[in-house]
């Protein structure tokens, strides 16, 4: 005879019972210990007697149920998921079943049948991991940037957004900058910020924000690449953009970390608006990097010196467009109409495009061929176009300017039915209305008409 597999609850029972048998144990007690019938202690031990400790096992054990279903139906299901549903889920895969097919079985049934078939994978054997990535080997090589919104200020200001800047090699924080949220002008001046400190980087590590990259594949104008990307392009540098949140880990965990030593950095510190947390920043950089950075595996310092004029910068960290200029020297922009001074240059620029320079204090300079032409703006009521489309970064920076263009606009006069139909009171009042019945003057009235009528009769 071969092993027996028994349960821990035969296995309790036999022990409680043998003592029993030996007189070690009563039968009432054995009752109680295994929360069974004195009856039922009794039919236990007779089946011990005639059949050995084998026979408390469950006599249901090894065989089939006898509510299963069929094999003939598991296999129907199985064949009908397999030609009509193999990418569904179990729970779509039962709802159709049921619906098309008239077949109901439950979704855990039905789960397990998919897996045993291979149609279906538990989530932890859909689990994937990410491998780590080795750190570039020089400082400067390759710079990971990323915007974090946050309560930075905790309930001392309004939440804002702060670029963060981390050099790959060493872990170094290499920029911070608070700013109202994420935008091609605020990374134009973060990025004006790091480039004035350090030089320029082989390549900046990104996601797929449409500050980086152009989302549409269709894209008409931008030559495939976005106002970010032209001023990289202008200055030798370039942007990659990673595929997961994971593929830039680095940056994504000094967000975490920021959120948090940051913020308690600034609560000691009493800072309770951007100006002055941008003011700090430097300070905490640099303690953050003393305490934190690490040697590169090459000493070697990728950046390169950045032989700009000023000016010339500033005309690469802008918003450059083409607008072509209709018969009425005037072209379209942002919602605003463009008015070109007629002068001897602008009477041939009809039926031509101009450059358009939109720079981050508002100012906005019309070039052609270089050379700056006067104009005038028509249409300078701004306003965020119905539906447009908004994305979740700019949220909270676009819902503060709607707020503080409802605030500035006169609430518009609801007009009653009786102002649209012309109605003019008269000047009476609801309620109760005068007794002239009473009134003196009538009633010295009536009798004067009274004593008239009579004398003429």
């Amino acid at each position: 005879m071969g092993l027996i597999a028994m349960s821990e609850r035969d296995l309790q029972r036999i022990e409680v019972l043998s003592k029993v048998i030996v007189g070690r144990l009563t039968l009432v007690s054995a009752a109680h210990a295994l929360e069974l019938s004195t009856r039922q202690v009794r039919r236990l031990l007779e089946r011990i007697r005639v059949g050995g400790a084998v026979s408390i096992r469950h006599k249901a054990i090894g065989r089939p149920s006898n509510n299963r279903i069929s094999d003939g139906v598991r296999d129907y299901a199985v064949t009908l998921v397999r030609e009509r549903y193999a990418d569904f889920g179990p729970t779509l895969a039962a709802e159709k079943l049921a619906e098309r097919d008239g077949l109901q079985v439950s979704r855990e049934t039905l789960r397990q049948w998919m897996a045993d078939a291979g149609l279906w994978l538990s989530r932890k054997q859909r689990r994937t991991f990410h491998q780590p990535r080795l750190r570039r080997e020089a400082y400067g090589e390759l710079v990971q940037i990323d915007g974090s919104e946050h309560r930075w200020f905790e309930d001392r200001c309004e939440p804002c957004s702060l670029l963060v800047f981390v050099d790959d090699a060493t872990g170094k924080l290499m920029q911070l900058r608070f700013v109202r949220s994420e935008s091609a002008f605020s990374y134009f001046e973060a990025l004006e910020l790091y480039l004035k400190a350090h030089g320029a980087p082989v390549a900046f590590y990104s996601d797929k924000h449409s500050v980086f990259r152009v989302a549409k594949k269709d894209a008409k104008g931008g030559q495939g690449m976005t106002q970010f990307g032209r001023a990289l392009c202008e200055l030798n540098i370039e942007i990659l953009c990673a595929n997961s949140s994971q593929a830039k880990g680095r940056v994504e965990r000094m967000n975490r970390t920021l959120q948090d030593r940051l913020v308690k950095e600034l609560r000691l510190a009493g800072i309770c608006g951007m100006d002055d947390g941008n003011a700090f920043l430097p300070r905490f950089m640099e303690r953050y990097n003393r305490q934190f950075a690490i040697a590169p595996a090459r000493s070697d310092d990728l950046h390169r010196p950045l032989n700009l004029a000023p000016d010339r910068l500033r005309d690469v960290l802008c918003k450059r467009e083409q607008r072509y200029v209709g018969a009425q020297l005037t072209f379209s922009y942002e919602r605003q109409r463009i008015m070109l001074e007629e002068t001897e240059v602008t009477r041939g620029l009809v039926g031509r495009y101009v450059e358009t320079y939109a720079y981050a204090d508002g100012r906005l300079d019309v070039r052609w061929k270089g050379h700056s032409l006067p104009y005038k703006t028509f249409d300078k009521d701004q306003r965020v176009t119905h539906a447009a489309i908004t994305e979740n970064k700019r949220l909270s920076d676009v819902l503060a300017y709607i707020k503080e263009r409802q605030d500035q606009l006169p609430s518009p006069k609801v007009k009653t039915n009786s102002e649209k139909n012309g109605y003019t009171p008269r000047g009476r009042k609801p309620g109760k209305r005068t007794d002239f019945m009473n009134d003196p003057a009538i009633i010295a009235r009536r009798r004067q008409a009274l004593s008239n009528l009579d004398a003429a009769e």
